[in-house]
């Protein structure tokens, strides 16, 4: 069974991010922050395109990410997102409106992305924490710049990101059997092109809707079940 080391130190950045951003206390410059994401952003699209090369039949990746995302935006998954941090953010009170916000806000920002499935699903079956690392720097930096805004609220955000990553982490240890070569080949390279959208949000060249292009990854593992 694959341990979830990538999640513990994502986990572990964003405590100690949260830490440095209360001690910063809204001190943190705009213009540090801006190129440390666009130098993270060229990063990530290293990432990205070395995952997406991994294709082994670039028609499969097309087609999962098209039917994918069509499926996103028939079922509303940004909408859908937003709902539910609005409902969280309603059953969560705190005598410190900056804590509960804060922790949601951070907890929504680290969950709810490509990063976190396909980097918890290439720990569990191949092994590689390569994604989540590179996820546990980003992570760090935006939770200095949220912990300098909203607080305490942000560090405990580390829970729900170790408790949902991990679980994803170890579910694709259980079933890694299950998963052929060509599966893997396909799985890899959707999520390598989700991330890249990552990395051109980042350089703000193309604000890319990937929360409705997350079912292109179950798409991706149906169609190399079908056509394999």
């Amino acid at each position: 069974m694959t341990l979830p080391v990538g999640s513990l130190v994502n986990a572990a950045a964003i405590i100690l991010g949260s830490l440095a951003g209360m001690a910063l206390h809204g001190r943190f410059p705009e213009r540090f922050r801006s190129i440390v994401f666009q130098g993270l952003g060229l990063c990530v699209l290293l990432i990205g395109a070395k995952m997406a090369l991994t294709v082994s039949n670039p028609l499969l990746l097309i087609f999962a990410i098209l039917l994918g995302g069509l499926a996103g935006e028939l079922l509303r998954l940004d909408m859908a997102f937003e709902r539910l941090g609005e409902r969280a953010k309603a059953l969560l009170r705190s005598g410190n409106p900056q804590f509960t916000e804060g922790l949601i806000t951070a907890s929504l920002i680290f969950c709810i992305g490509a990063m976190a499935i396909v980097g918890s699903f290439d720990e569990g079956i191949r092994g590689d924490a390569t994604v989540l690392y590179t996820k546990s720097i980003l992570d760090g930096f935006a939770s200095v710049a949220l912990a300098s805004t909203f607080g305490s609220g942000v560090l405990f955000s580390f829970v729900p990101v170790l408790l949902y990553q991990g679980a994803l982490t170890l579910f694709a240890g259980l079933f890694q059997q299950h998963f052929t070569p060509t599966v893997i080949s396909q799985l890899t390279a959707t999520g390598g092109l989700l991330i890249l959208g990552i990395g051109l949000t980042l350089l703000d060249i193309k604000r890319v809707n990937l929360s409705n292009l997350l079912p292109s990854l179950l798409v991706a593992v149906l169609l190399a079940l079908f056509f394999a």
